[in-house]
């Protein structure tokens, strides 16, 4: 009888997470209902942003009405950033997050993200990255020690093996026969 073993899963795409100065007390209960739905936490820091970071994280809603507020808020006290990783992690966080304004996710999302822990349009409680462009973007701002590079397949796959992978376990085993241990266990 053949065993069937599920197939490794592989978890590359990658969003950013932001627990908003107002519920960085709800830290953990967020913590732990990410990790429930699925996600692997990858990195997480916490930090505090000054208000030209902030201006500089959201430069894309510059001259907008909110724009000042917005970057007063998020300066306003600590925040935890994280990478979160799953299959389709971007579109799913941003399923989980519901609208951005939180008293409408109140009403059309109930148990989103933003409803739980959001208190009105601007204080929404927590950040999510639109589109996989802009998760990359705001990673390397937030983390930018880490590397986004995509996992390797194909051809390219292969040659990487080869090039890497293989010499080193060449030569491990190799030496593991000149060796010939009495008791290899």
């Amino acid at each position: 009888m053949e065993v069937l073993m599920p197939e490794p899963q592989i978890y590359v795409e990658r969003t950013l997470a932001i627990i908003k100065p107002d519920v960085i007390d709800k830290e953990e209960e967020i913590e732990d209902l990410i990790l429930r739905s699925g996600f692997h936490i990858i990195q997480k820091r916490k930090i505090q942003l000054s208000p030209e970071q902030c201006s500089n994280f959201y430069a894309e809603q510059f001259g907008k009405v909110f724009f000042p507020n917005l970057t007063a808020y998020m300066s306003s006290g600590p925040i935890v950033a994280m990478v979160l990783a799953r299959n389709h992690a971007v579109s799913y966080w941003k399923e989980l997050l519901g609208p951005s304004n939180s008293l409408r996710a109140r009403i059309t999302h109930p148990h989103s993200f933003r409803a739980l822990y959001g208190t009105d349009e601007l204080r929404n409680g927590l950040h999510g990255s639109l589109s996989i462009s802009s998760a990359e973007k705001e990673i390397r701002f937030i983390f930018p020690e880490a590397i986004l590079e995509p996992v390797p397949t194909g051809q390219r796959a292969r040659d990487y093996l080869n090039l890497y992978v293989k010499p080193t376990l060449l030569a491990g085993l190799t030496a593991l026969c000149k060796e010939k241990p009495a008791d290899p266990l």
